[in-house]
């Protein structure tokens, strides 16, 4: 997720305009002459939408934000149940008790996304919505879980915070389901700091989330901001014009983000397949984003072995194992005790903890030159014969 690399002057610039265009408005509504009638939030939803295929997009302040909105949209309530999966951004799980709905965790499979099975045996006539995540750049198994979802009228939300410019079967990720959510902070394919978007083909669910996310204002067409009615009860999770100009800067280098950084995860993944690696299970090849390639060691200790000698011959890890707490609902114990789910002392997840603690994932870079590519590529053929 390689964004923050190709920060430079353009983004720059994008946010010295907000002064020498716009007066210094960063405020998303109002001051229309002041600012010029350049609004920057509601460019990049634009734009967002255009890229991906929607007909609506919201911005918002966050991609954690961007699914507890998503959430209200579909109408979650409080005793609802929400099945999503073990391996995911903490976040995720946060967004289903912020509005007030009970998280149901189920395991992965080797795609290291939701296991189809596991999530067809944790449905109950209380369960409202499915969140499948997009885990480092790869598709969930879209065709199944759609097709087991629309069998029990569940509602599809996609987390697809680490999967912006991802397909399946040629569908944008994020568009597959009934309304999907993505992230822009630091870390992300494209970034602004902080900052996420709702999107969706939904008209009603995009008129209760763009309300939701600002304090419940209705829109109007005819009356002022001032002087309009609320929709619904909201909060404030809308997104400045800092943000967005950033945005915009970053969205116009999407394309060369994605272009460059599965060159090199195929120029990567060449160089390595012949240690012999088990590689993680990719549902539509052509879709994966090139975010990283993560391999399969026989067991946990060779696993932890391996990232061991990794870090002494200076390569690091993306996620797995290196922040395996903030993403494996194992870990979670402090959430399972306020919110008293999970709260058993039982471990839930056994098959996903057996194919994460043999996991080890490779970041992969915009800017990874050949050389490295074959320096990587060379100290893990020399870790292999050791470990």
């Amino acid at each position: 997720m390689p964004g923050f690399e190709l920060v430079g002057k353009e983004e720059q610039e994008a946010i010295n305009e907000i002064f020498t265009k716009s007066n210094g408005v960063v405020f998303a509504h109002g001051f229309d002459a002041l600012r010029d009638n350049i609004f920057r939030v509601r460019d990049l939803e634009k734009e967002v939408a255009n890229k991906v295929g929607v007909a609506y997009a919201q911005a918002v302040s966050s991609g954690s934000t961007a699914l507890k909105v998503a959430l209200k949209a579909l109408g979650v309530n409080k005793g609802d149940e929400v099945i999503t999966q073990s391996f995911t951004f903490v976040a995720t799980v946060e967004a289903i008790l912020e509005i007030g709905a009970t998280p149901v965790i189920v395991d992965i499979d080797k795609t290291l996304n939701m296991c189809p099975k596991s999530f067809k045996e944790a449905i109950t006539e209380k369960t409202k919505v499915v969140i499948p995540v997009h885990m480092l750049g790869v598709s969930a198994q879209m065709d199944e879980i759609v097709s087991i979802a629309r069998e029990n009228n569940i509602l599809i939300l996609e987390d697809t915070a680490q999967g912006l410019g991802g397909k399946f079967a040629g569908k944008a990720l994020g568009t597959i389901g009934d309304i999907g959510t993505y992230s822009f902070d630091g870390g992300k394919t494209v970034i602004c700091g902080e900052g996420g978007m709702v999107v969706t083909n939904n008209k009603n669910m995009f008129v209760t989330a763009r309300a939701y996310h600002d304090h419940g204002h209705e829109y109007s067409t005819t009356k002022g901001r001032g002087v309009e009615d609320a929709f619904c009860t909201g909060f404030n999770y809308r997104m400045s014009e800092l943000q967005a100009a950033f945005g915009l800067a970053q969205f116009k280098k999407l394309d060369i983000i994605l272009k460059l950084q599965k060159e090199n995860q195929i120029k990567l993944k060449e160089a390595i397949k012949d240690i012999g690696f088990e590689f993680r299970e990719i549902p539509d090849a052509d879709g994966d984003i090139g975010d990283s390639i993560v391999f399969f060691l026989d067991t946990k200790e060779q696993a932890q072995k391996f990232v061991k000698k990794m870090g002494e011959v200076g390569l690091g890890t993306k996620n797995l194992p290196d922040a395996i707490k903030w993403h494996f609902a194992k870990h979670w114990q402090h959430m399972f005790k306020e919110y008293d789910f999970y709260n058993d002392g039982k471990n839930h997840w056994e098959k996903s903890e057996e194919i994460l603690s043999r996991s080890i994932a490779l970041p992969v870079m915009v800017k990874m030159s050949d050389e490295q590519i074959k320096s990587i590529a060379k100290k893990l053929l020399d870790i292999a014969k050791e470990v």
